[in-house]
Formats: C-alpha cells, sequence, structure tokens
C-alpha cells in the first residue's frame, strides 16, 4: 500500500489515496492503530483516508492513533487539503467532506516543494460553555476543554489531561483538553488528545477551541478578528466573527508539509 506522510505544525498524519481502490476500510481497527506506532508502523497521531465524494472534491475519513474513526481533525483537514494539491487533484482551494460536514480550504505554496499554507474552514460553533472565568468546553468539530493558566511550561500535560478526560463527565465520550496561557501576543496551548491518549505537539480543533473560548472571556465582539497561537509543534491562527452566543466564519490557518512518501504490506 502507498502512504503519504504529511505535518500540520507537528501534528502528523498517514495519508492514503483510495479514490480507485479502498485497502483500508472503517472495520480495520487494529491495523490501522498499527500502521499509526510509531515503533511497529509508520506512526502519526492518526491516518486519514481520501475518497471520492459525488458533488466535492473528495471525502475525508480520519481515524485515530488508537484506530478508531473518531471526529473532525483540524490540522488533518488542513493537510488532506494540501495532499490533494500534491496530488493533482485540486489546485489552490478545494471542497470536501468530513465526518462533522462540508468544508472549503485554501492552499498556498510556501516556499519548498510540498510545503503550504493552508486555511481551512471550520464548523460554526453556536453557543460555548462557560463552567468559570478560566474553563470553557465547546465542539469545534471535536469536544474541548479549555482551561487558562498562568503559563504552559513545566506542566505535566499528560497527568493534567487524563484527569479531564476521564473524570466522570467525560470519561464515556472523551474530551481533548487544552491549558492555555495568555501572551501579548496571542495565546500559547498545550493539548492532550483522546484517541491518541497522549499530548499531541498540536491539534487544530483545540487551537480554534481556545481562540474561541478567549474570546468568549475577553468579551470580544464586532466584526471578523484573529488571534495568532503558538503550539508545541508550531504556529497558527484563527480568524472568525461573533455571532451572538457563538461565533461563524471560522478559518484554522497554518502550515501543511509533506515529510515523505513510501510503500508498506497490508497484512489484515
Amino acid at each position: 500500500m502507498l502512504f503519504w506522510k504529511y505535518q500540520g505544525a507537528g501534528n502528523d498524519f498517514i495519508m492514503v489515496d483510495q479514490r480507485r481502490e479502498q485497502l483500508l476500510r472503517r472495520e480495520h481497527t487494529e491495523w490501522i492503530a498499527r500502521l499509526c506506532d510509531r515503533r511497529f508502523g509508520i506512526g502519526g497521531d492518526g491516518l486519514i483516508l481520501l475518497q471520492n465524494l459525488d458533488g466535492y472534491d473528495f471525502e475525508m475519513v480520519y481515524f485515530n492513533a488508537d484506530g478508531r474513526e473518531s471526529s473532525m481533525c483540524g490540522n488533518g483537514g488542513r493537510c488532506i487539503a494540501a495532499f490533494a494539491r500534491d496530488l493533482g487533484l485540486v489546485q489552490d482551494a478545494c471542497r470536501f467532506v468530513a465526518i462533522d460536514g462540508p468544508h472549503e480550504a485554501r492552499i498556498s505554496p510556501a516556499g519548498q516543494a510540498g510545503s503550504y499554507w493552508v486555511e481551512l474552514k471550520m464548523m460554526d460553533v453556536p453557543s460555548v460553555e462557560r463552567q468559570d472565568a478560566d474553563t470553557y468546553v465547546l465542539n469545534t468539530g471535536s469536544p474541548h476543554y479549555v482551561h487558562f493558566v498562568g503559563a504552559v511550561d513545566g506542566l505535566n500535560m499528560v497527568e493534567e489531561g487524563r484527569a479531564v478526560r476521564y473524570s466522570d463527565r467525560f470519561r464515556e465520550q472523551g474530551i481533548n483538553v487544552n491549558l492555555v496561557e495568555s501572551t501579548a501576543t496571542g495565546l500559547r496551548i498545550r493539548t492532550y488528545e483522546r484517541g491518541v491518549e497522549d499530548e499531541t505537539l498540536a491539534c487544530g480543533t483545540g487551537v480554534t477551541a481556545a481562540v474561541l473560548a478567549n474570546a468568549l472571556r475577553n468579551a470580544v465582539a464586532g466584526k471578523e478578528a484573529e488571534t495568532q497561537v503558538e503550539a508545541q509543534g508550531g504556529h497558527l491562527s484563527v480568524r472568525f466573527e461573533p455571532d451572538g452566543a457563538g461565533f461563524r466564519e471560522v478559518w484554522l490557518c497554518g502550515p501543511a508539509v509533506q515529510v515523505f512518501t513510501g510503500e508498506i504490506l497490508v497484512a489484515y
């Protein structure tokens, strides 16, 4: 099976082009998990299938590193747009469907071959649960817990993340946990992802959730705004428009880079 490896701010994914032949299916949970394993497989935070879908450029099917199909992955969505560009399927824009519905992306070359700046339109967020002045729960395509702290350095992110993810409220469905620090230029973020069950270098839906929670926390109102975010693996930004109790025109922007391609034996 041919595969491609992409990363967006250090959030890395195995890509498989399934337009002509479907080698991997949703029931191949154990094999997909093995492919994502960094010692026994290719290694990645997740695996993404690019498939045909009438009326759109393609369909995105996303699996977490545990091999299970999951909710929307923002950096994965940006990376699959770059992948479609490298395949010659699209040029400077695309429309595709993921598990949370239709998306569009804008793709611009960024220096060396296989490197792009991709802007991905995310789903509207009609409401945000505010637990207290520093803690928010919202869905940006995936469910997120956002907590603002004084500084993100020095925290045991796995311990902090698991305490929330496996709490009574979130244990069954799981939730992604983001600890966020406000800076003079924007935000810094660290994220524990369900399904990966570890800290990842970046999480697109988590960055989006942090920016929207920050806007609510600071009572940002009016027209379009943009916030810069420093994740562990690189810089991203989010544009948005406040819309009553929620947000619309939400765009996740950042790098998407092809790392390598190869072939692996599929033996399920």
